[in-house]
């Protein structure tokens, strides 16, 4: 099964919301989810990003791959903590 590490949005029209969520690659967008492992809320100054880095570790080390936007929020997350 390919697993990813990616957004999940919520939140009201034109007010984005999303939880980085680890999911099947096959799976919605907003669907079933394995697991929860952060939080981004870009709507507020600056952008709320919040990562239970353990989680994040976990499961790359168990080979799941994050989207080019969640590898960026992470790099950006690692940076600033």
């Amino acid at each position: 099964m390919a697993v990813k590490i990616r957004l999940a949005r919520h939140g009201a029209k034109k007010r984005p919301y999303y939880r980085v969520v680890v999911a099947d690659a096959h799976a919605p967008r907003d669907g079933r989810f394995i697991d929860e492992v952060g939080r981004y809320n870009p709507c507020v100054e600056p952008a709320l990003v919040s990562f239970d880095m353990e989680k994040v570790d976990k499961w790359i080390a168990n080979g799941a791959q994050p989207t080019d936007t969640v590898a960026r929020l992470l790099k950006q997350a690692r940076e600033n903590a």
